[in-house]
Order: structure tokens, then C-alpha cells, then sequence
């Protein structure tokens, strides 16, 4: 593998030589996956699933999975394409509508893969900047764009566009409108979802993944919810085999125990307020939060010398040397006891770097 590339998609995952945690005392909070384990139905099922038939190649449409996802979203199984992690359904997307100088818009500072798959497709990338509160910028819709990204929540600010203002930028954009819910799970809000709109908008496609709220980040399993017609469309594109045997079962039966993953969300939700609590006592400013990480800024001050001495104690959190961001530290949502170990040294360091 080039150097290049290892770079490319090692600042895309927050990877940092030396950071992957080989023993129990690393905390990891800088890739935002969950901290609790994935239903118990998820493990019965992968257990049953371990035997002869591995010998065979998986379904080629995950159908099973498309009609239990279609009665927990509310859509039919032809509304649904399943894909290898929402990543790998961007990409389908990309292929699909976008290429050589076909223009592809966004809002920064978000999702950085997106700039990676419009390379690729030598397609033309704009950018709009959120403004100083991550509301939706006003000028997005307006950019003629063959497809349009939104992250919602946004990462790396985990804030919210909500449904209404969503609604007219659906009836906006010209093109094809992608909304990112990675995070959605998460939000405080009931009815953040744009999935309902589906049959509304048929420019509109709505990701989701098993990565954060099922805790299944290792399966690598993303949905994509559209109308009928942009789902055979993308079926075209994607790879005859693109989800194994193990990775279809453990979704579907994540999804049959959907108690479980709410659960698990609940506890993250209340250790969020709490983490937000803690680092508001140390003068940061937090950004409203409706995913199961936060961002934390010191206005002004560059928070590398902060992010280093975390990591010195074994604390990961996540640090963007980029314009715009380098007053600012991502930290995923751990469980109360990591949030402990996190804030107790980092009141430490915030006072001897007032």
C-alpha cells in the first residue's frame, strides 16, 4: 500500500501510529464507537451462523435484512439498498451521479470522505462553510449541484438541521440530496429522522448505519433509504457479493432487538450531559450535541499541546490540525467510568495551560 494512500485514509479514520489501543489501560474516545456491546441476539445468531454454509457465497441483495429494516423504518424492502458500512453506499452514490466536473456540494467542516470519493469521480467539489453555529447554511441550496451531502448530525459538531429546514432544501437542491444519519439514533429530539420523507422527495436518499448506535462498527453494514427507482439504480453499481454471510445475520438480528440498541442509547444520552456538564466547568464552549460524541472548543487557543498530553495518559480523543478546527477537540461518548478517567486529567492539564 502507497504511503500516500495509508495517509489519505488513516487522517480520514483518525488513525495516528501508535494510537490503536493493544492494552486495557488506553481510553479510547477518538473514533466514536459505542462503548456498550451489541444485543445478545446478535451473538446467538452469529454463533448459529458459524457452520457449513460460510462455504457459500452471501445473498447478493440481503434481502432478509432489507424486509426486517423496511418494517422497523416504515418503508418497503424496495426502498432499501444494504451496503458495506454507510462508506462504502457513499461511494455507490458518487459512482451513480457524480462525474468528471459534475458538481457535488457541501458543508464544511464536515464528513471528510466526501472530499475523498469526488476525487476519485474528478468531480467538481463545493464547499459551503457553516456558520459559527453549524446551522444550515442558506447558500447550499443554491449551488446547482448533481449531488448534495448533508451530515445530520453533523460530525465533527454533532449538531442538528432539523427536519423542517431539511424539507426546503430537499425542495431546493436540483440534484440529488444525500442525508447522512450516522448519528440520528442519538438525538434528543424524537422524529429527527428524514426517512418518512423519502415518499415526498424523490431526489432524497437517507443513510444509516449499524456502526455507532447498534455498536456493530466490526460488521461494517450500512442501509441506504430512497425511492424505488434510485435504489435500482444504485443495485447496478454495487458489487455483486458486498456484504458477507456473518455481517448480513448480525445486522438483521441488531434490528429485531431494537429495545436493546435504545437502551444502550439512553445510557449514552445521559453520559453525554454529563461529559458536556464537565467540560463547560473548564471553560469550554460545547456545541450542542445529538450524537455520542461532543466537540469542545477554547476559542482561540490550539489544542494540540492538550490532545498530546491525553495521549501521554493514555486518553485518545480525537485532534483536526485544520483550519477552523485546531481550537477544538472531538470526544466520543464513553461509558461514566471513561468520563471520569477523562475529565479528572484534563481539569489537570487545563490548569497548568490556563
Amino acid at each position: 500500500m502507497s504511503s500516500y494512500f495509508r495517509k489519505n485514509i488513516a487522517a480520514l479514520v483518525g488513525y495516528v501510529p501508535g494510537e490503536q489501543p493493544r492494552d486495557e489501560g488506553i481510553i479510547k474516545l477518538n473514533t466514536n464507537e459505542n462503548p456498550y456491546p451489541s444485543s445478545p441476539l446478535v451473538f446467538a445468531a452469529l454463533r448459529k451462523a458459524i457452520n457449513r454454509s460460510l462455504r457459500l457465497y452471501p445473498d447478493p441483495f440481503a434481502d432478509n435484512l432489507r424486509a426486517v429494516a423496511a418494517q422497523v423504518y416504515g418503508v418497503r424492502p424496495e426502498n432499501i439498498l444494504a451496503g458495506n458500512g454507510s462508506d462504502e453506499i457513499l461511494s455507490i452514490l458518487t459512482r451513480c451521479f457524480a462525474g468528471p466536473q459534475d458538481r457535488v456540494a457541501f458543508p464544511v467542516p464536515t464528513y471528510s470522505l466526501y472530499d475523498t470519493l469526488i476525487a476519485i469521480q474528478q468531480g467538481e467539489r463545493i464547499t459551503v462553510d457553516y456558520p459559527p453555529d453549524f446551522s444550515l447554511p442558506e447558500a447550499l441550496a443554491a449551488q446547482n449541484a448533481a449531488l448534495t451531502f448533508l451530515c445530520n448530525p453533523n460530525s465533527p459538531s454533532g449538531t442538528l438541521v432539523s427536519l423542517h429546514e431539511i424539507e426546503r432544501l430537499a425542495r431546493a437542491v436540483s440534484g440529488i440530496l444525500v442525508i447522512d444519519e450516522a448519528y440520528v439514533d442519538f438525538a434528543e429530539s424524537e422524529g429527527a429522522s428524514t426517512v418518512p420523507l423519502i415518499t415526498r422527495f424523490p431526489n432524497l436518499v437517507v443513510l444509516r448505519t449499524f456502526s455507532k448506535s447498534f455498536s456493530l462498527a466490526g460488521m461494517r453494514v450500512g442501509l441506504a433509504i430512497a425511492s424505488e427507482e434510485i435504489i435500482l439504480g444504485m443495485m447496478k453499481v454495487k458489487d455483486s457479493y458486498n456484504l458477507n454471510r456473518l455481517s448480513l445475520v448480525a445486522a438483521t438480528a441488531a434490528l429485531q432487538d431494537m429495545p436493546w440498541m435504545m437502551r444502550n442509547v439512553a445510557r449514552i444520552q445521559r453520559s453525554r450531559r454529563r461529559l458536556i456538564a464537565g467540560l463547560k466547568k473548564m471553560g469550554f464552549y460545547v456545541y450542542p450535541s445529538h450524537a455520542n460524541f461532543v466537540m469542545a472548543r477554547k476559542r482561540g487557543q490550539n489544542l494540540k499541546e492538550v490532545y498530546e498530553q491525553l495521549k501521554n495518559k493514555k486518553i485518545l480523543v480525537r485532534y483536526f490540525d485544520t483550519p477552523g478546527l485546531q481550537d477544538c477537540l472531538r470526544i466520543t461518548v464513553g461509558t461514566p467510568q471513561e468520563i471520569q478517567a477523562l475529565l479528572k486529567p484534563l481539569q489537570t492539564i487545563e490548569n497548568l495551560n490556563p
